[in-house]
This record gives structure tokens, C-alpha cells and sequence, in this order.
């Protein structure tokens, strides 16, 4: 535990995903574990839903109410939703005074600038937060993955989220190389979505989408594969609408996304020193996020690149399990003074052991 002088000082950390956001508090647990949805009246500008409850909601609203991803790609593109969205979070299960004095820890995609880191920090520091540290998501995951990140050995990290893919070579407690694109679920859903329009002039929602890609999506043919029927609204003539989607055409659709993951794979490794190199083909890959749940992600990769591949036991708790060990971490690096070099924080000269 961390301390000013006899108060513990409350330690909280955030996966501020675009498909999901998970909060961590210790000595609580996990706290919070939703999409990172909010549904808004436009007429009184109040919160209607948030969460399983806004998401319930998608594609069956009327024109006075406004969804909002408070997170685009890793990236807060509504700073007043973001939060919004803490804030109801917390107050919801009665800890919105844990904020005070608090030491938070927030995960983000590699590919975020400063800018928007410091916007991030800005959120927590605003909900009343003394300290805020931001780390790599991909790193975060390969933590809670199991991964030892502290010995000097390479281990290749892809983190397939809702708005990023983030890739990283992790050696000696830190990220040596790293890459973000913006190819995810949500591209994945889309790219599911333009095909069934253009093959079957069927238009289709993102839940339908999503649903396509978890129960038949797939990047190696498999055992029993089959198809689904899907219902949306026929194009030309604006009424309902059903068709019988294969295994085989979602496959082809996901590869073509894949490939570009891909490639950035191929850029990462081309940017890796030699002796980790050497690593990473005794080490492998490691795959978290929602998008290592697609059938035979991990045959995907091994298939490709001929190095050993496995997919993490729980993809979608990786980075909030990561910052939950990493506490100890920030616990230690401020006890030896680390965080007060690198800030002009008066806080930090009250936190003792």
C-alpha cells in the first residue's frame, strides 16, 4: 500500500478501451467491466444509458437520443463524455470520493502523442486524482498476459482492441520497439458490414456485424464450419431482408483486414535489434485483446511467420490485469524517488513508504 503519512492512498487503474472500459481499485478489484458506450437526450443534454445498457440500445434509438464513444482509436475524442462516463462510473457503486488523492494508472495505444496523453491525464487529475502515470497498452497486456517483462528477453506483443492494434517488442521491463494501427474490431465489423451490402444489398448494424465475426469469423478453415442467417434492410427496396452468410466469405473478409496487421508485424520485426530477434523465435508471439477470441488467430500467425504463437487465457482481461501487478511497480518508483525527477509534483514528497 502507498501512504501520506497514516492515510493509504486509494491506487486506480483504467482501460479506457473504445469497445470497453474496465476500472481496477485496489484492495476492491474490478470495479467496472462495460462498453465504453453513452447514450444522451439531445434535448436536455443528460446521460439516458451507459454502458451494457447504452449498448442495448444501439441501431433502435429515435432522433433525441445521441450515442457517444467517449474513446476513438485510444484516443479521447469527447472530453466532457470521458468524464462523464468516470464519474457515473464510480458514483454508481458509491466510490466517487476514492478520486481524491488518488494514484491512477491509465493504459493507452503506443501510437498516442503526448497531446493526447496529457489529455488523459487531464481527466483523472480533474476527478480529483494526485498522481497520474500512463503506460503502454501492449505492454500493460503482455503483464497481465504473464508475461516476465523484467528479464532481458524479447517477447512480441500484439494486442488486437476495439480501435487499435497495438504491436510491441517488450525486453528488460519496457517497450524497445512499437507500433499502433488503427485496423481493430471495429475496422473488422465494418469491412463485415460493406461486403454483406454489397453482395446481398442487405444493410446491416454494427451489433449484427459483430455477432457475424464471434460466431462464424474465423482466419484458418475449422472443424464443422457453418453458416448464419442474418437479417437487415434490403437496399432497393427498404424492406427486411434475410441471407445466409458462409464461414468461408467472413473469412476472406477478416483476412483481408489481417493482412495489414500483417505487414506492421513485418515493419516491427525489420525494426528489431538482432539478439531479440533471436528471442522472439525461441519466445514467440503472444496475442490479447478481443481480437485474439477469433477462431485460429494464433495458426493465423504461426502459419505466416513460423514462430510459436499463443494466445493469451483470458485476451480480453490482459491489460486491466496488467496494471493491477503493475502497482507494485509505481509503488516502488515512487518509494525510490523516480516519478519526482521526472515531475514538480508536490504530492509525490508526501507518499512514504
Amino acid at each position: 500500500m502507498m501512504f501520506r503519512g497514516d492515510k493509504e492512498i486509494p491506487f486506480i487503474s483504467l482501460d479506457l478501451g473504445t469497445a470497453n472500459v474496465l476500472a481496477y481499485v485496489s484492495g476492491q478489484g474490478i470495479v467496472y467491466n462495460e462498453p465504453s458506450l453513452m447514450a444522451y437526450d439531445t434535448k436536455t443534454n443528460s446521460l439516458v444509458a451507459l454502458g451494457e445498457d447504452a449498448y442495448d440500445m444501439i441501431g433502435k434509438t429515435h432522433d433525441q437520443i445521441r450515442m457517444v464513444t467517449p474513446l476513438v482509436d485510444g484516443v479521447i475524442s469527447d472530453m466532457d463524455a470521458a468524464k462523464d462516463l468516470l464519474k457515473h462510473i464510480f458514483s454508481r457503486m458509491k466510490m466517487l470520493n476514492i478520486w481524491k488523492d488518488s494514484v491512477v494508472l491509465m493504459a493507452c495505444p503506443s501510437g498516442v502523442t503526448e497531446l493526447e496523453r496529457e489529455a488523459l491525464k487531464n481527466v483523472a487529475r480533474e476527478m480529483g486524482a494526485g498522481m497520474v502515470v500512463v503506460e503502454d497498452e501492449a505492454k500493460m497486456a503482455a503483464v497481465g498476459a504473464g508475461v516476465n517483462i523484467d528479464l532481458p528477453q524479447g517477447h512480441l506483443i500484439i494486442d488486437i482492441g476495439g480501435g487499435t492494434t497495438d504491436l510491441a517488442i517488450i525486453s528488460s521491463g519496457d517497450v524497445v520497439v512499437a507500433r499502433s494501427i488503427k485496423t481493430a474490431g471495429n475496422h473488422f465489423d465494418d469491412d463485415i458490414r460493406k461486403y454483406i451490402r454489397s453482395e446481398y444489398n442487405i444493410a446491416i448494424g454494427k451489433k449484427t456485424s459483430e455477432q457475424v465475426k464471434k460466431q462464424i469469423g474465423s482466419l484458418v478453415k475449422y472443424h464443422n464450419e457453418r453458416a448464419m442467417q442474418i437479417f437487415g434492410r434490403d437496399i432497393v427496396s427498404g424492406l427486411p431482408k434475410e441471407a445466409k452468410i458462409s464461414s468461408d466469405e467472413i473469412r476472406n473478409v477478416l483476412l483481408n483486414g489481417f493482412s495489414k496487421v500483417t505487414d506492421l508485424v513485418i515493419e516491427l520485426l525489420e525494426n528489431t535489434p538482432p539478439e531479440l530477434a533471436g528471442d522472439i523465435m525461441r519466445n514467440g508471439i503472444v496475442v490479447c485483446g478481443g481480437g485474439a477470441l477469433i477462431r485460429n488467430v494464433d495458426k493465423y500467425f504461426f502459419d505466416i511467420f513460423q514462430l510459436p504463437t499463443k494466445v493469451a487465457n483470458e485476451p480480453l482481461m490482459c491489460v486491466i490485469e496488467g496494471t493491477k501487478t503493475f502497482e507494485k511497480v509505481i509503488k516502488k518508483r515512487i518509494e525510490n524517488g523516480y516519478y519526482a525527477k521526472l515531475n514538480d509534483n508536490t504530492f509525490l514528497t508526501s507518499l512514504v513508504k
